[in-house]
């Protein structure tokens, strides 16, 4: 042991480990609900599309409240400006205290909006403005949980810290997944129909509170008052990062919104799999993203640069993925859908860590959290938030279950060169 190791109080390294614990949950938690919030939506499309979109054909209901789900998204980029901004100008804490209130606010409209049969339309204008708010929420939280994560991390540990903001979500949908298949196993067709499918939009919207209190508590990271940062500061000095950053989003949220939100839709309309299994199928694919994602950040933490270990998965995934859906598509048992679904998350949608970091080292300070919150937002809204709509309009269209295959393939070819692309550097900042 040194003698500087010897000068640092023992009581001062126990209240720094409290002090990075407290801010790794307050950023899990909301990053989390925001995440459980999305995932319970999808989940409960085939209801929601019958209860606020009414229609004579069921894959009309179901494509409406599926582009009420993407319509969320295309609030994410004002999110990401809005509040973006000001984690960068008043703080982090500040912008992840009001992502919070606006995602809490959009789940209890979810969760207590009467159907369209009892008040018409305005139950769809609410369940419409319900995703917005979502969205707009969604959009600012992710550069600032990310930019506070990191830089509350030592340099050698920056991909680990930064990975228990992927690793949430993750949980989040593991939460949302067994939230479902406890309520749809435990209650009959009419139950869920008529109020069981609000649990856990109710469950989601208790968390908020706690969420907010742990923030409000938190410690701020260090800011740079000399600096004032803009949008348009950010696209004007920073626009080769932001834009193969953006295209490098495309496998991530293709990936997580096909393979784990997406997913039990798919299994039940198209695989003709229970409810109960398809939804234990996004259990494991969530458990596996929150388990994953710290371990492989570990080992990218211990490499020089932040590109090789995304190469390795991107190419894993652009060979698996055919292979995968065949095997889906022609019968494979419960087990072995299970063990499909489950490799697929180990490969794609554990390396966040690495991913997250090496976009936000590609910025300053003063530009981080609005630079990562368009990146994340812009890409999520393009490649993400509408890829359930598109595929299960596609296999409407064509009558060929492999479409979410064909989607996928291209959105990983897509970061692929991204990310051949992406201006890497090793700049502490």
């Amino acid at each position: 042991m040194t003698s500087a190791s010897l000068s640092i109080p023992t009581a001062q390294i126990v209240q720094s480990a409290k002090q990075t614990k407290r801010i790794i949950v307050a950023a899990a938690i909301g990053n989390g609900l925001i995440m459980y919030d999305f995932t319970v939506y999808s989940f409960s499309a085939v209801i929601i599309g019958k209860l606020y979109f009414p229609s004579s054909n069921p894959l009309s209901s179901l494509l409406m409240a599926l582009a009420t789900f993407g319509a969320g998204f295309l609030m994410r980029p004002l999110g990401a400006v809005v509040i973006g901004n000001l984690a960068d100008h008043k703080g982090r804490k500040a912008g992840l205290l009001f992502s919070i209130v606006l995602m809490t606010l959009g789940t209890g409209i979810i969760a207590f909006t009467p159907s369209y049969a009892s008040i018409g339309v305005a139950a769809t204008v609410l369940i419409v403005l319900a995703r917005l708010l979502q969205g707009l929420a969604a959009g600012g939280e992710i550069g600032a949980a990310s930019a506070m994560l990191m830089e509350l991390a030592d340099k050698n540990q920056r991909c680990y810290m930064v990975s228990w903001r992927a690793g949430s979500q993750g949980a989040s949908a593991l939460a949302g997944a067994l939230v479902g298949a406890i309520t749809t196993a435990l209650l009959t067709r009419e139950a869920m129909r008529d109020w069981g499918w609000r649990i856990p939009f109710i469950l989601g919207m208790l968390v908020g509170p706690v969420g907010w209190y742990v923030r409000r508590h938190m410690s701020e990271t260090r800011m740079e008052a000399q600096h004032r940062p803009t949008v348009t500061s950010v696209f004007s000095q920073r626009s080769r990062t932001l834009w193969f950053g953006i295209l490098s989003m495309a496998a991530p949220t293709a990936s997580i919104y096909i393979m784990v939100f997406y997913m039990p839709t798919y299994l039940i309309t198209t695989l003709h799999l229970s409810s109960t299994i398809s939804l234990l199928t996004a259990c494991l694919a969530g458990a596996v993203i929150f388990v994953g994602n710290p371990i492989l950040a570990r080992v990218a933490d211990r490499q020089r640069r932040r590109k090789p270990i995304q190469y390795l998965t991107l190419i894993a995934c652009i060979v698996l993925t055919y292979p995968a859906f065949l095997v889906l598509t022609h019968g494979a048992g419960v087990l072995l859908s299970l063990l499909i679904i489950g490799g697929y998350a180990a490969v794609a949608l554990t390396n966040g860590g690495a991913s997250a970091v090496m976009m936000l080292e590609a910025f300053p300070r003063h530009h981080r959290a609005t630079g990562m919150s368009m990146i994340y937002s812009f890409g999520v809204t393009i490649f993400g938030g509408f890829s359930p709509f598109i595929v299960t309009w596609l296999m409407g269209v064509t009558g060929n279950p492999m479409a979410p295959a064909w989607y996928l393939l291209a959105a990983l070819c897509i970061s692929l060169f991204a990310l051949i692309r992406f201006p890497e550097t090793a700049e502490d900042r």
